[in-house]
């Protein structure tokens, strides 16, 4: 049988597997870089609660970037936008890097997409190495490990008369790694949708009309589709597939290679599950 596959591999995205998140060690990890942080900048009055929350934006690393090195980088103490905010946390990524002596990019376990989009973990690397650097006395726990998940994302057809599901395929695997793989997406899919007031529970039912995806490719491009352009609520199967099809015309021109997927059809997720003890 002849059978032709046509498919569009996306980035990797790492999360720190969900029942590692409540390890003891990474939590009292995470304490002590937020007493840490407080500490530093009490004399300007900036209080951390949050390491994902609080950090994103750039107004904290840049005060500890002045505080720790004396660099003082030429931009808004508070940027608003989040264009604004990711061309604030590129430059001070870049003195931060420099001044940390990691030049190899290899080396670099964060950049500013994964900070702006409040990944824990690379969030994590960051602060530790800036304590070893600049107070390499201060006394972090030790041998903090965590599970991580790797979680490719893919669109993908095949033209076959006998085609398998690849969500079938997914099924296949055993009940833990399957539902490991569904946490993983919905920890993406929420950490991008916070923003929002969102959250979503169920993605089997929230992205069949649409809205949760034309809502998360703005957050992941950074702009947003004019609420005259889609139907935020859509009631009959007409209005779900205007959303569904304006979803893919815009990952059409984001340079994602979908124009050949029917907008009838459900965007595929193709994940893999690779559990890597990762050392901070």
């Amino acid at each position: 049988m002849h059978v032709v596959n046509i498919s569009h591999t996306g980035e990797k995205q790492t999360f720190i597997q969900p029942t590692s998140l409540k390890d003891p060690k990474l939590e009292k990890l995470k304490q002590a870089l937020v007493y840490w942080i407080n500490s530093t900048l009490k004399a300007e009055h900036i209080v951390v609660q949050s390491l994902e929350e609080d950090l994103y934006d750039g107004l904290v690393l840049h005060h500890l970037l002045s505080r720790l090195a004396g660099v003082h980088v030429s931009v808004a103490d508070i940027a608003l936008t989040s264009l604004a905010q990711i061309r604030k946390l590129g430059l001070i990524l870049e003195q931060l890097d420099k001044r940390l002596g990691l030049q190899d990019g290899s080396r670099i376990k964060w950049n500013v997409k994964l900070i702006h989009n409040k990944d824990l973990l690379a969030t994590i690397h960051l602060l530790v190495a800036m304590v070893r650097a600049f107070q390499p006395e201060l006394d972090l726990p030790q041998n903090v490990t965590v599970e991580v998940v790797v979680v490719e994302v893919s669109f993908s057809l095949s033209f076959s008369r006998v085609w398998e599901d690849p969500i079938e395929q997914l099924l296949k695997l055993e009940a833990h790694k399957v539902d490991t793989v569904k946490k993983a997406i919905l920890h993406f899919v929420n950490q991008n949708m916070s923003s929002m007031g969102l959250q979503v529970a169920d993605m089997d039912t929230q992205f069949a009309d649409g809205v949760i995806l034309l809502l998360l490719i703005g957050q992941l491009e950074g702009f947003c589709v004019p609420l005259c352009h889609f139907n935020l609520t859509p009631v009959s199967p007409s209005e779900m597939l205007h959303n569904v099809t304006l979803a893919l015309d815009l990952l059409n021109d984001t340079g994602l290679q979908v124009s050949s997927v029917d907008p009838q059809a459900q965007l595929v997720y193709h994940p893999f599950i690779r559990h890597i003890p990762e050392i901070l």
